[in-house]
């Protein structure tokens, strides 16, 4: 496509004196491989005919040896259909991808658990999102250092373990803070003690100011009780996150604490008091409103830190333990997305050349039929839980033995990516497994298949370059041609979804070769398996950029 473009520009500017950058599309099948509109743009700009325009630029790219067609159609639109030899070529090069990012150095920041609170689905889907962005920034050719940022402090730490203390007081008859070692609560407790602390802060004025009382403790290490409970529920939960990102085939290189960050972020608050940020009726405030924005609290009237202050600790702590770094991308439910503007606005204040390296990425809420989770009431749906239902419903489906983690792991992750980040969207358990429909082990399924008619073919050599190719071969060709483009378009945007959307796509459109075409015995088996062996990789790579196994057999 690159060649292409050169020289359409160049006929730009030796027909038209107009340096002009063109865009080409990947129109349907039946108009050929490309198509731009560029003439339409130039007849605007010079006051011309854009289809005399179009026949111009037709006329001067007649010798460019990688077309076998150029054609103007409607008011001005030119169509360019490859060789058969080129796009043999662009198929045989489609697993080597450019490096258009290899001087960039990205932190990314995904996941964000935060301790005494469970794994749940949004969790696993913000996990699922950054893997899979990462994996587009490294094969675009960037440096990625992937990490997570976790609430260890604050009110939801204190209200869980206020609730945690009651619930099992009410079960067991006698004080948590009793227990120790083996007969520490499970850690589901996590997730029910903070719904209840979180019930209770709301509707008990008594328990509010115990509920305060223990989250000042967290911060002073005071209480004895308090530091035995906090410590053990810290390194419990964290014990459990770890193994839950070791199942999602995430690793991340660097684990940030609101604990840590705190103090940072409430020394340059206080330094910056009376400059950016402002004392109002006994806290510190930064004044969203002159940037259009809305007035948060970064410190309370009782001198704690909130999550903003928090976070203005981490960005310094970044930007310090990777100095070299061209861009923190952060990424989140877009339920913050306000709040996160105004963060970003104060951060520019303090350092303008730090606010403007972070780079927001927000996606949408997973929803399920029976509605959206809330951890304060404790209507949380657990990626563990879904973990369990997906593997549930394969086993009915496909039978006991078919719910390997491949399989599961690569429905649910599927489902995740396939729809627009930043979208809404329910979660539908049924469609995530279907060997019919757009989903992880559809295409799972497809490679393995793939894999199977290589077996069957032995050590058969593939054809090198096709004298011709038939309508099927063509149509497969000039599909697998797309994957670097796809690439580049999804790590341009950071949307991941470009990817499930293309190789739905080419599989559906080798189901119909392979429907129309016979492979092993047939005089062009060798052209074909070749054709094969391309679509397999490509397969391959693209599900291992969305971080999803393609086994060899299902």
């Amino acid at each position: 496509m690159q060649e292409l473009k050169e020289a359409l520009k160049k006929a730009c500017q030796t027909s038209f004196g107009v340096d002009i950058d063109p865009e080409l599309i990947r129109p349907e099948e039946k108009f050929g491989d490309y198509a731009t509109n560029v003439a339409l743009q130039l007849g605007k700009h010079l006051g011309k005919n854009p289809r005399e325009v179009a026949e111009q630029l037709t006329a001067d790219l007649k010798e460019l040896p990688m077309l076998a067609k150029r054609d103007v159609a409607g008011p001005g639109f030119i169509n360019f259909t490859l060789t058969d030899r080129v796009l043999f070529e662009a198929v045989a090069t489609a697993t080597t991808l450019p490096k258009p990012l290899s001087d960039q150095e990205i932190v990314l920041e995904h996941t964000d658990p935060n301790p005494f609170k469970e794994f749940h689905i949004g969790h696993s889907y913000s996990n699922t999102i950054g893997v899979a962005i990462g994996k587009l920034f490294q094969v675009s050719g960037a440096k990625v250092h992937q990490v997570t940022y976790q609430g260890d402090v604050g009110l939801h730490i204190a209200m869980a373990i206020y609730g945690m203390k009651k619930l099992h007081e009410n079960r067991e008859g006698r004080p948590l803070s009793n227990i120790r070692g083996g007969d520490w609560p499970a850690f589901v407790d996590f997730g029910r003690g903070y719904a209840e602390g979180a019930l209770t802060y709301k509707n008990d004025p008594v328990a509010k100011k115990e509920i305060e009382h223990i989250n000042v403790q967290v911060y002073s290490r005071e209480s004895t009780e308090i530091n035995e409970l906090y410590d053990e529920g810290r390194k419990r939960s964290l014990e459990e996150f770890e193994k839950i990102y070791h199942r999602l085939g995430s690793v991340f290189e660097k684990n940030y604490f609101e604990s840590d960050t705190a103090e940072e972020g409430m020394r340059v608050v206080k330094q910056n008091t009376g400059k950016i940020f402002e004392e109002s009726d006994g806290a510190v405030i930064y004044d969203g409103e002159k940037a259009g924005l809305h007035k948060r609290v970064f410190i309370t009237n009782r001198g704690l830190p909130t999550y903003e202050a928090k976070e203005i600790g981490l960005a310094f702590a970044k930007e310090r333990d990777y100095p070299n770094a061209q861009s923190f991308v952060v990424i989140t439910a877009n339920e913050v997305d306000e709040y996160f503007k105004v963060l970003v606005a104060a951060i520019k204040e303090i350092d303008k050349q730090l606010g403007s390296k972070i780079r927001h990425l927000s996606h949408g809420v997973v929803r399920f039929p029976e509605g959206k989770m809330s951890s304060r009431t404790g209507k949380v749906k657990t990626f563990t839980d879904l973990q369990s239902d997906v593997e549930e419903k394969v086993r009915k489906l496909y039978g006991e033995g078919k719910d390997t983690p491949e399989t599961v792991l690569g429905a649910i992750k599927y489902e995740f990516l396939k729809h627009r980040v930043g979208s809404d969207f329910i979660f539908d358990v049924d469609e995530s497994i279907s060997l019919q429909g757009n989903s992880g082990p559809y295409l799972q399924y497809a490679h393995a298949r793939a894999c199977s008619i290589l077996q069957k073919a032995g050590n058969a050599t593939p054809e090198q370059v096709p004298e011709k190719f038939d309508k099927d071969e063509r149509s497969l060709a000039r599909k697998l041609s797309e994957y670097p483009e796809v690439v580049q378009k999804a790590t341009a945007e950071l949307m991941p979804h470009h990817i499930c959307t293309y190789l739905y796509e080419l599989a559906q459109t080798f189901n119909s070769f392979y429907e129309s075409s016979r492979i092993i015995g047939n005089e062009r088996e060798a052209l074909r398996l070749g054709l094969v062996k391309s679509y397999q990789e490509v397969l391959k790579n693209g599900l291992g950029l969305l971080n999803i196994a393609a086994p060899e057999s299902m």
